[in-house]
């Protein structure tokens, strides 16, 4: 099983989540610092069952520093059906929406183009959440421009590129 949770934190919070997220066994690997609505996403893959999530990385993370809130909001996705593992580090994240009946369709034709690194269908605000590779903003905007119309059944797209920290 795999999950993923988004945090936004509150200004000037980014290094102390980071830090307890790193406290809490959690490896770099699979957490992403994004430019966009959402600030860090997690990844958790190789997961039991949806208790040993909520156990163990779900309460943990919403109860960091419960004296100082550093965490305004937390989005989490439960994976449906997992698209390829990855280990390159993605440039960006696309957050889709489609239709419920389409999303088989879509993750296939995602997973087929080389600059997609993973696609996966989730539980969540989101239909998809697709780690993507680009060199740059403008490779990025034309794989989006390119998905866009590629992919009809695709209703709205959030992207959020991945920063260096």
């Amino acid at each position: 099983m795999k999950a993923y949770m988004a945090l936004s934190s509150k200004v000037g919070t980014f290094s102390r989540v980071m830090a307890q997220l790193s406290k809490l066994n959690i490896s770099k690997n699979d957490v992403f610092l994004l430019f966009g609505p959402i600030d860090i996403l997690v990844q958790f893959r190789k997961l039991k069952n949806i208790d040993e999530f909520i156990e163990k990385r779900f309460n943990p993370i919403v109860n960091i520093t419960p004296e100082e809130p550093m965490i305004d909001k937390t989005q989490t996705f439960i994976v449906i059906s997992e698209g390829k593992v990855f280990t390159e580090k993605p440039y960006a994240f696309l957050f889709m929406n489609t239709q419920p009946r389409n999303l088989k369709i879509i993750q296939e034709k995602l997973q087929s183009s080389p600059n997609v690194l993973s696609a996966d269908t989730v539980f969540g605000p989101y239909d998809l959440i697709c780690a993507v590779k680009a060199s740059n903003e403008q490779e990025l905007e034309m794989l989006i421009s390119r998905t866009q119309q590629e992919i009809p059944y695709i209703q709205g797209t959030m992207t959020a590129i991945v920063a260096s920290f």
